[in-house]
């Protein structure tokens, strides 16, 4: 299919289904394969083209579709048919019944909409469900709302007070993976030697991958459970990874992920940046500071305090003027039908907020 996109063009989805059952045709061991398996690969083909043009038309350069490498491409996809899960199996079409660890028990009457299944690079199999839910959103009591501030030194910093250090986990496992790379520069390559070299170096990025996540998903919850409402604020990640001296340590931190696990997990306001460190969190006087500067002292009125708690205490502000609220003033409890006269955006499916200027 690649080929094909790549020597005649432009390919619709329905072209490329009708290429696949000539293909089927001719190569009779596709047969071995359950048909919307094989039919989610032109799907997937045909979304790779569209972004391709969609780049191309905003000015980015771009070149053609490239195949996939075979130890790179480890997931497949059952969609609609040809799946189903009972008494602790996976029942896959055209493979057979698979014992898994369920996580989570799915809800009765729920209609599963397609399956996943990957493998990762250390040799553990996953599998995705996805699931047509329809999700009501609850009433929500703004009093319950903080404001974090994220960073580098202190991962967390809400308005309330409460910090929480960064571990950077990448940092700490740096000695580890400069091993594993030296082992695998030493092994000659295609060799089995440095097959298992190179799989203990993903063992040791599975790893550190796996504490990240842990503790984000833990950080993530317990604000969740204590607030209703956070306010965060919205951070251009790709323009500062540019700076190449703090790249690792963002990147190592993982505030996206952070951002995305909280937006499922409770109501989400996402706020502008724009001056929440320099602001003074009192009287609003600006305090310019470089990052070296850890502690916000104002000329104007006096107040001393963490550059982060500062920061987050600006962030909870911001978040509140879109409520219409001031901190000083008694909070209510409001629902989500109430937010929208304040040029608020609703995003039903996930419940989150989205400014709009």
């Amino acid at each position: 299919m690649v080929e094909k996109i790549n020597n005649e063009g432009f390919q619709t989805r329905n072209d490329l289904n009708y290429f696949l059952t000539e293909l089927k045709e001719q190569e009779s061991w596709l047969y071995s394969y359950h048909s919307k398996m094989l039919q989610m690969i032109s799907t997937q083909i045909d979304g790779a083209q569209k972004s391709l043009i969609a780049l191309n038309k905003k000015g980015h350069k771009v070149g053609k579709l490239k195949f996939a490498k075979y130890i790179e491409y480890r997931t497949f996809a059952y969609n609609q048919s040809g799946f189903e899960i009972k008494d602790g199996f996976l029942h896959l079409s055209k493979i057979g019944k698979i014992k898994i660890m369920q996580h989570r028990k799915i809800p009765e009457n729920i209609e599963i909409k397609q399956i996943a299944v990957t493998r990762s690079k250390t040799g553990k199999w996953y599998c995705s469900i996805t699931c047509d839910v329809d999700a009501v959103l609850t009433k929500f009591s703004i009093t319950k709302s903080v404001g974090i501030d994220v960073g580098i030194k202190n991962f967390a910093y809400d308005s309330d007070g409460f910090v929480t250090p960064n571990p950077l986990n990448l940092q700490k496992m740096l000695k580890p993976l400069a091993r594993a790379q030296r082992k695998i520069a030493r092994r000659q390559k295609g060799s089995n030697n440095r097959k298992k070299a190179v799989r203990w170096y993903q063992i040791v990025h599975e790893r550190v991958k796996n504490r990240r996540k842990d503790f984000l998903h833990q950080i993530s919850t317990q604000y969740a459970r204590k607030y209703d409402v956070i306010f965060l604020e919205r951070l251009q990640k790709l323009n500062m990874v540019k700076n190449h001296k703090w790249a690792r340590n963002i990147l190592d931190s993982g505030w996206g992920t952070f951002t995305n696990m909280l937006d499922y997990k409770c109501m989400l306001v996402e706020v502008p940046a724009k001056n929440t460190t320099i602001d003074c969190s009192r009287c609003g006087n600006a305090v310019p500071k470089s990052l070296v500067v850890r502690t916000h002292r104002c000329d104007v009125c006096g107040l001393v305090l963490d550059r982060d708690h500062n920061a987050a205490i600006n962030i909870l502000k911001k978040g509140l003027d879109i409520f219409n609220i001031n901190l000083p003033q008694e909070l209510r409890e409001v629902t989500p039908v109430e937010i929208i006269p304040w040029s608020v955006k609703q995003e039903e499916a996930t419940g989150r907020l989205v400014v709009v200027h």
